[in-house]
């Protein structure tokens, strides 16, 4: 059975970068999944994509020896084993806010004793290449968890969710954060504020000997964060990728042409 390379590096100390995938096109996918990222998330907390393509894109992922994993819509025991099922090595549990929410996300991603899982299916195991129950036998210890912390009271309570055991990395949304961070006038919090409940999750992780991670915007953004000492980091999305592209050739094309909009997503 494979092994789980981006938890290795976790467990080490080592930093590992990915991006979103937002739009699902397969020959995309298979592009930047031959192009040197460690992992690759499909977004199905915000994305509209069913579990066939799911399951379609992370075959794809895991055939080309990139890391297929899933932000699932909600951290609950449904979504989380059909993510898992569909072939994904690993789950991204948005807005955990709680120890007991995520006490649920881990439990619902291990196989008894150490968790809920239900046994079924087959994609999972074919993108370990794996024999069935050598899947059913393994899983746990190559499954990845993150929980992502992205809200005032899950910087509260992160301490708490760092004392349990079987997740693998805090993932920093930084844009919910900001927009939860909001006053009741609906004033934004100021840069510095915002720094500083993302380093507040960093110094916990670091406290408790946890990996941290963020979504990044560019490359620049990524190894400033891994020189803090995060590890799981996000560089934008496909989306983000064709947009600014997009902007780019554009602008060299007709310098004169105001751009729209969309064009600089």
């Amino acid at each position: 059975m494979k092994t789980n390379p981006v938890k290795q590096k976790l467990r080490h100390g080592e930093a590992s970068f990915g991006t979103w995938l937002s739009l699902g096109p397969l020959q995309a996918v298979r592009i930047l999944a031959r192009s040197g990222w460690d992992w690759l998330v499909l977004d199905m907390e915000h994305g509209p994509f069913d579990w066939s393509e799911a399951a379609i894109v992370c075959a794809a992922i895991a055939d080309a020896g990139c890391v297929p994993l899933i932000r699932v819509p909600e951290g609950n025991v449904a979504y989380i084993k059909r993510a898992l099922d569909a072939g994904a090595w690993g789950i991204v549990v948005p807005m955990v806010e709680s120890v007991q929410q995520a006490r649920l996300a881990i439990a619902a991603a291990k196989y008894p004793p150490e968790g809920i899982r239900s046994a079924g299916g087959g994609m999972h195991s074919l993108n370990f290449q794996a024999a069935l129950e050598e899947y059913y036998l393994q899983a746990n210890d190559q499954i990845l968890v993150i929980l992502q912390i992205e809200s005032p009271q899950g910087v509260a309570n992160t301490e708490a969710i760092c004392q349990l055991a079987g997740f693998d990395a805090l993932f920093i949304g930084p844009n919910d954060l900001r927009f939860r961070m909001r006053g009741p006038d609906g004033q934004f919090p100021s840069q510095e504020e915002l720094e500083a409940a993302i380093q507040q999750v960093v110094q916990i992780g670091r406290k408790t000997g946890r990996p941290t991670g963020i979504h990044t915007m560019d490359p620049a953004e990524a190894k400033h964060r891994a020189e803090q000492g995060m590890q799981f980091l996000a560089v934008g999305s496909d989306l983000r990728m064709l947009a600014l592209q997009n902007a780019a050739w554009c602008t060299e094309l007709w310098p004169d042409r105001p751009l729209s909009d969309l064009a600089k997503y």
